[in-house]
């Protein structure tokens, strides 16, 4: 809960001989913004992620700063922030989105972005966490170009670092992230929507070996593996606004209609992106069979190319590159691609229609619409 000085999170670890530090004080060439510097609505999509990691991040990397040997640098490389040898370096990062909504709601509602630091930082870290977990279970190589952390410090030690990035977003919001009076309000979400993301990425696990998944299936995981994220992280910084009750809940339905729309666009990137832009290799969800909200609507298409994929996708044997890329060229043939940006698009509308009235909503409908348009 927010208190007169919220913690700071100083190092209290002994120092070790072979540690390099790898936090950065901020992105180079960036300054937080005051609230007074910039009007609500205003900004690109590019400035208001770009400020939202400047903000987060001197909270972000004092709290890494608190984990243990070789946790901390670990955590370190997932971000970006250094090498695998703790050396520094700048270049590949996450987007930022969520702690940008979280800021973004937060000023809609008439408080200062400074206010929702910690709560946008509490987000990004839960994020982290799914992210980390994530790529173990899916035994994805990379992650913005770079071998995960589970390639290079094995699946153990991932496992471990995610479980640790989890309980630093529950410290980093308990300690300064909202007011007292909303404070367990606060928590309590993120508690429930920590445990609604190990439920959704169940289910998408589970669908990888189930062969009758459908429309309403995969949007059901979608809401809990993804939306229920973004849904929180606006209603916390409604919270740390001091919003009341039924304004939380309707940030909370404009996050989640608009973390469905992530998902669908994300779905449709693995397919049909650029590799050198997305840090991930082509097709990696085709070439290990999973059940993408794209294939989900072509194998139910009833047409000739959807019968064509669902062949392919039950046989037994891997995946040749060229099975992968016919694979691709079925899931469009079928309309795969095409129903994914109709259901994203109609995702991103109903969460325009259900953002309050008498709220800014200018950076929010900026984040909103750069959800859909992006491509990584």
């Amino acid at each position: 809960m927010r208190s007169s000085k919220p913690t700071t999170y100083p190092p209290e670890r002994p120092p070790a001989a072979d540690r390099k530090d790898c936090t950065l004080p901020r992105e180079p060439g960036r300054r937080p913004r005051a609230a007074s510097d910039v009007t609500p609505g205003t900004r690109s999509a590019g400035a208001l992620l770009a400020d939202a990691r400047t903000a987060i991040a001197p909270v972000l990397r004092a709290a890494v700063a608190t984990l243990g040997h070789p946790l901390d640098r670990m955590a370190g490389y997932h971000f970006g922030w250094c090498d695998a040898e703790g050396n520094l370096r700048t270049g590949a990062h996450g987007k930022g989105l969520r702690p940008a909504l979280t800021l973004a709601a937060a000023a809609a509602c008439g408080a200062p972005a400074a206010d929702a630091v910690h709560a946008g930082a509490a987000v990004e870290l839960l994020h982290n966490f799914s992210l980390v977990h994530d790529d173990v279970m899916d035994a994805d190589p990379l992650r913005h170009g770079r071998p995960t952390v589970w390639r290079v410090w094995g699946t153990t030690n991932a496992t471990l670092l995610g479980d640790a990035l989890q309980a630093l977003a529950f410290a980093v919001l308990s300690d300064g992230g909202v007011p007292e009076e909303t404070g367990a309000a606060a928590v309590i979400r993120l508690a429930r929507t920590a445990a609604t993301l190990c439920h959704g990425q169940y289910q998408d696990c589970d669908f990888e070996t189930r062969p009758d998944v459908s429309i309403e299936d995969y949007l059901s995981m979608a809401a809990g593996k993804t939306a229920v994220l973004l849904g929180c992280s606006c209603a916390l910084g409604a919270l740390c606004a001091g919003a009341d009750s039924r304004t939380v809940a309707a940030f909370n339905t404009f996050g989640r209609n608009l973390g469905l729309a992530f998902q669908l666009v994300d779905d449709a990137i693995d397919i049909w992106g650029d590799p050198a832009v997305t840090g991930k290799p082509a097709l990696s969800d085709l070439a290990a069979r999973k059940r993408s909200f794209p294939v989900v609507c072509a194998l139910a298409s009833d047409t000739d190319a959807g019968r064509e994929l669902a062949r392919l996708y039950n046989e037994p044997r891997p995946m040749t590159t060229a099975d992968v890329a016919r694979a691709a060229e079925l899931v469009a043939a079928a309309g795969g691609r095409e129903l994914t940006r109709d259901y994203a698009d109609r995702a991103l509308r109903s969460a325009l229609a259900g953002l309050p009235s008498g709220v800014v909503r200018g950076d929010l409908e900026t984040l909103a619409h750069v959800v859909v348009r992006r491509n990584r």
